[in-house]
């Protein structure tokens, strides 16, 4: 039998082209080239970008052990809405909804939680939104009055996602201001703003400018004393797209879930502190009547009537087969340990910078795996730098801890912000802050201030601030 052997150099003589050739930006490529090749150059592409660990902006998970990327590898084809080829993805989803339900003391009894799965939290802060919007529609119906005019109100922390909901769904966004006195949501600031077409009011338990919480509690107990006399009913959706898998395990004696009256919906995110790969989110009604039935679409689709809440139709399965194998992999005390080894690294870094005089952390205590730090403002009088320029060198070493401006009223702050998750260890974080005195050493020996400074210094002058070198 002749046997054909192909050199290297032939190899690539044959592919030439194919590695001659740059990735288009604009119009499909009129050859195809072997896979190696389109390989490469999309590898090549990616090069650049800060290693997933050591991306401490995001929230999202990069890390699940080899049996749930296995897992979730080998059911990369497999499409959630086609329940009647694949049912169990279907039951275990379900399982997962009432896993979550009751995480957050769910009263219902009924087999099945109302719940729904969504590609992210945002996808579940939309269903949250929508089933406030429609249960507020129905009751002014009802009452002969006019729909033309909802609102929502919540912290000017909000996520951009209640941004898109309110836009797209002709609600108005009614901001509670937040201060460096009042950090998180004050409640009866929240209360001063609603009224009759208020649809809901939306706390957060994990904030993501901050890493704070909401006062859900204190909520829910002045909103009860407001809908008794007003008689209206205005409820609570918990934005706890971080929150919600932290508090149950670090904090489960704290009232922040379906135990307080008011809160009929909670949405969450599983590729968060859910710790699986993106994207995946989690949203639970306290009871089925919370759910509007116009929400639950049906539809005859390849052999079978589908119901289906969601804002998307094909969503993909793998993610949720991720979910149900850590809840059976790590069970409560597996996430607890988990989550607390999070914070524990926090609480490790959030008090090693505030030791360095040049900055002050934006809060005594942490609530979340993540918290935030801003310049000492008598530092920041004869600074030649900004957190900006450190964000830069760190980027240098491959973090990304980022730094930005905060939400209105005190936009005037720039703070840095560190993401904790389960892969960064006390070890990473002592080379995270090597790398940041490092970094903060050699930008106190400047001689002129940097263009962010400059540009800082600009902006302040305009608002009658003076800076000193």
């Amino acid at each position: 039998m002749k046997q054909h052997n192909t050199s290297a150099a032939d190899a690539l003589k044959s592919d030439t082209k194919s590695t001659l050739a740059t990735a288009p930006t604009e119009f499909l490529p009129k050859h195809p080239m072997s896979p190696e090749a389109a390989y490469r150059l999309v590898k090549d592409e990616t090069y650049p970008q800060t290693q997933p660990r050591l991306n401490l902006a995001t929230f999202v998970t990069t890390y699940m052990d080899e049996y749930a990327t296995k897992l979730m590898n080998e059911a990369v084809n497999v499409n959630y809405i086609d329940e009647t080829e694949y049912p169990r993805v279907a039951v275990m989803c379900g399982r997962c909804i009432n896993i979550i339900a009751n995480l957050w003391n769910t009263p219902e009894k009924a087999e099945w939680k109302a719940g729904a799965v969504g590609i992210g939290s945002s996808e579940a802060c939309m269903l949250g939104g929508v089933a406030a919007l429609l249960r507020w529609k129905a009751r002014r119906k009802a009452e002969g009055k006019p729909c033309d005019k909802p609102n929502l109100v919540m912290s000017a922390a909000f996520q951009v996602v209640w941004e898109k909901f309110c836009q797209l769904w002709s609600v108005e966004l009614r901001q509670v201001p937040l201060s460096l006195e009042k950090p998180s949501l004050d409640p009866k600031e929240a209360l001063a703003m609603c009224d009759e077409n208020t649809i809901c009011i939306v706390p957060i338990a994990g904030v993501t400018w901050t890493g704070l919480n909401d006062d859900i509690e204190a909520l829910d107990r002045e909103l009860d004393a407001y809908n008794k006399k007003t008689g209206y009913e205005i409820p609570i959706h918990v934005d706890a797209a971080s929150g919600g898998f932290i508090l149950p395990f670090l904090q489960p004696e704290k009232r922040w879930d379906f135990r307080l009256k008011w809160v009929w919906s909670i949405s969450t995110s599983g590729h968060k502190y859910g710790l699986v790969y993106p994207g995946l989110g989690w949203v639970v009604w306290k009871d089925k009547k919370y759910l509007p039935q116009e929400m639950s679409f049906s539809v005859n689709y390849l052999g079978a009537n589908i119901t289906q809440v969601g804002l998307n139709f094909s969503r993909p399965a793998a993610q949720i087969l991720g979910q149900y194998y850590n809840f059976l992999r790590l069970g409560f005390e597996g996430y607890k340990q988990i989550q607390q080894a999070s914070m524990d690294v926090a609480r490790y870094c959030h008090e090693q910078i505030g030791k360095m005089s040049c900055f002050c952390n934006y809060n005594k205590t942490l609530e979340n795996p993540l918290f935030i730090w801003y310049m000492n403002p008598e530092y920041e009088k004869t600074a030649k730098w900004t957190l900006f320029d450190l964000q830069a060198l760190l980027q240098q070493n491959g973090w990304m801890v980022p730094a930005y401006t905060m939400p209105k009223n005190i936009d005037h702050l720039v703070v840095m912000r560190v993401v904790v998750r389960q892969d960064m260890t006390k070890d990473m974080a002592d080379m995270l802050l090597a790398d940041i005195c490092n970094a903060v050493e050699g930008l106190q020996n400047l001689k002129y201030p940097t263009t962010s400074r400059l540009a800082c210094e600009k902006q302040q002058h305009q608002k009658g601030k003076v800076f000193t070198h």
